[in-house]
C-alpha cells in the first residue's frame, strides 16, 4: 500500500513527466470539485471534502490569487462568497487531467480492457470503502499486543527473560 501511495502521489507531480503539468494535490481536489459540482460556498465546500472551513480558506486563496478560482457574491445573499472555477482554472485542470490520463494509458498500455475495467472497478470499490469507513464510526480495532506488534508474521517475539 505505501508504495502504491508513493507512486499515486508522484502522478501529480507532473503525469508524463511534465513539469508544467505538475498540481499541489489540494489545489486539484478543490478545482475537480468545483468542476464537478459547480459554484459553492466554502461551508459546502469544506464538508464535501471533509475537512475545515479555515482549512479551505487557506487552500483556496492562493488559486484565488493566480486566476484559477473566482470569489463572487452569493445570488440570494450578497454578504455570502461563493467559489466559482475560472475558464484560467478549468483549462489548468484539464491540462493536468489530460497529463495524468495519458500517464495511466502508458502505465496500462499492455493490459487487456478487461483488465483495465477490473482494476478500476476494484479501485472505486476500494475507496468507497475507504470514504464509508471515514464518514462512519470506526469499527472496534481488535487488540494487539504491543511487545509483537512489530514482529514479522510467523516468528515468535524474543523469550522473556
Amino acid at each position: 500500500m505505501a508504495v502504491f501511495a508513493r507512486r499515486a502521489e508522484q502522478t501529480r507531480l507532473g503525469g508524463v513527466g511534465q513539469v508544467r503539468n505538475s498540481m499541489d494535490r489540494a489545489a486539484y481536489l478543490l478545482l475537480n470539485r468545483l468542476d464537478l459540482e459547480g459554484p459553492m460556498g466554502v461551508k459546502a465546500l469544506a464538508a464535501g471534502m471533509g475537512i475545515d472551513s479555515s482549512t479551505v480558506t487557506r487552500q483556496v486563496a492562493p488559486l484565488v490569487d493566480t486566476g484559477l478560482v473566482k470569489r463572487t457574491s452569493h445570488p440570494e445573499d450578497g454578504r455570502a462568497v461563493v467559489l466559482e472555477l475560472s475558464v484560467r482554472g478549468l483549462n489548468r485542470l484539464e491540462e493536468v487531467r489530460s497529463s495524468r490520463r495519458e500517464l495511466m494509458s502508458q502505465v496500462t498500455d499492455g493490459w487487456t480492457e478487461e483488465e483495465r475495467e477490473s482494476f478500476c472497478t476494484l479501485l472505486t470499490r476500494f475507496n468507497s470503502a475507504l470514504s464509508a469507513r471515514q464518514s462512519g464510526p470506526a469499527p472496534a480495532e481488535p487488540a494487539v499486543n504491543r511487545a509483537t506488534a512489530d514482529e514479522p508474521a510467523g516468528t515468535e517475539p524474543p523469550p522473556a527473560s
